[in-house]
């Protein structure tokens, strides 16, 4: 069976391209098709056969700009030579034609910039002063972009995804059913980090607005606990700039996944403010033994059990956090237990369901 894969873009580290190099290292010899690759910035995929066209040309930081464009790029791709073309996605990825195969698409979530999050992007689509320009051009032809990402919906021949939320998501946008194979988690390198706890919580994510790390500083200012923040991108000056002057919030560059792993066995809590589709790094964190706070939305209602292994808040905003780090405080939480409870979520696990998935799907 000759396969392919396809993906949004690869020009940063993220829990969709953890997903992606699962898959590739399943299927070694498939090419994978995308708009945009920065090595540099993701060096993953080095003995990959990665394959761009026109839009690799643009500067990866213009990818925001570039929604349309992908998917003309992706709809014109020719993929008649293939049997199974895997998409992985949260964009235009699955605008793909397969005409002489099967097209499994492996749908994070509907495009959240049209649909689920469309207010949240316009309110601030996170180009700074460019903003207002953006906002208008955006509502302006968001009617289009939306019928063109419908069209392209009802390509897959079938839809896998990554937690309930993300099912109720494509129903509810995209009228497609779906089947829940939630993401590959390197639980075994996690649990290897077992140390005593001390006292600071710690959230980790690439900087970016919607990701809400602002939350978990103001929290913890407001609440007076030991926060460190690891992890980089547009929002890191800020988010330095809201803790200015406060000593409880420590920040840290990107780190190897050993020394990550330790931070998170040490902590005493893993905070998750941000709502997304499912969230590989708080499963991280529950596999090293660290109890998670999260946003109760979205897809940490698939492992995240309120007083057993975490604490969730119904709000997002400070406020709210606040009080659920008040609570948490209140609580004891059994590192073991925590740790036990990321189990069902490892990569030989993803493997087997995506290959039992693939083989009743393609005779």
């Amino acid at each position: 069976m000759k396969v392919a894969l396809v993906c949004d873009w690869l020009t940063n580290v993220g829990g969709a391209e953890k997903v992606l190099l699962r898959i590739h290292q399943m299927f070694p010899d498939a090419p994978i098709y995308t708009s945009q690759y920065d090595p540099k910035g993701i060096d993953w995929f080095s003995d990959a056969d990665v394959r761009t066209g026109k839009l690799q040309k643009y500067p990866a930081k213009l990818r925001k700009f570039l929604g349309p464009l992908r998917q003309r790029y992706f709809n014109k791709l020719n993929l008649s030579e293939y049997d199974l073309v895997i998409s992985v996605t949260g964009a235009e990825a699955k605008s793909v034609n397969v005409p002489n195969g099967k097209h499994i698409c492996y749908c994070h979530v509907p495009t959240q910039y049209y649909w689920g999050m469309y207010d949240a992007y316009v309110k601030n689509p996170g180009f700074g002063l460019l903003n207002p320009l953006v906002r208008f051009f955006f509502k302006l032809f968001v009617g289009p972009l939306r019928k063109a990402d419908l069209k392209s919906a009802r390509k897959p021949d079938y839809y896998v995804t990554i937690s309930e939320y993300s099912r109720e998501q494509i129903k509810k946008y995209y009228g497609r059913d779906a089947v829940i194979i939630h993401p590959p988690v390197e639980i075994k390198d996690f649990k290897a980090a077992k140390k005593e706890k001390e006292d600071y919580f710690v959230v980790t994510s690439r900087q970016v607005n919607w990701k809400r790390i602002d939350l978990a500083i103001k929290a913890c200012m407001m609440t007076q606990r030991h926060l460190v923040v690891i992890g980089e991108g547009p929002e890191n000056k800020r988010l330095k700039k809201l803790a200015a002057g406060s000593k409880h919030i420590k920040f840290l560059k990107l780190m190897k996944k050993d020394k990550l792993a330790g931070y998170l066995a040490e902590a005493k809590g893993y905070i998750f403010p941000s709502m997304e589709p499912f969230g590989i790094a708080p499963v991280e964190a529950l596999a090293a033994g660290c109890p998670v706070i999260a946003f109760a939305e979205g897809g940490a209602r698939d492992y995240i059990k309120d007083g057993k292994n975490g604490v969730l808040f119904a709000e997002q905003t400070a406020k709210s956090l606040a009080e659920a780090i008040m609570k948490f405080g209140k609580m004891k939480f059994d590192p073991e237990k925590v740790s036990k409870s990321a189990d069902s979520f490892d990569e030989t696990r993803f493997d087997k369901e995506l290959t039992d998935f693939i083989n009743e799907k393609i005779k």
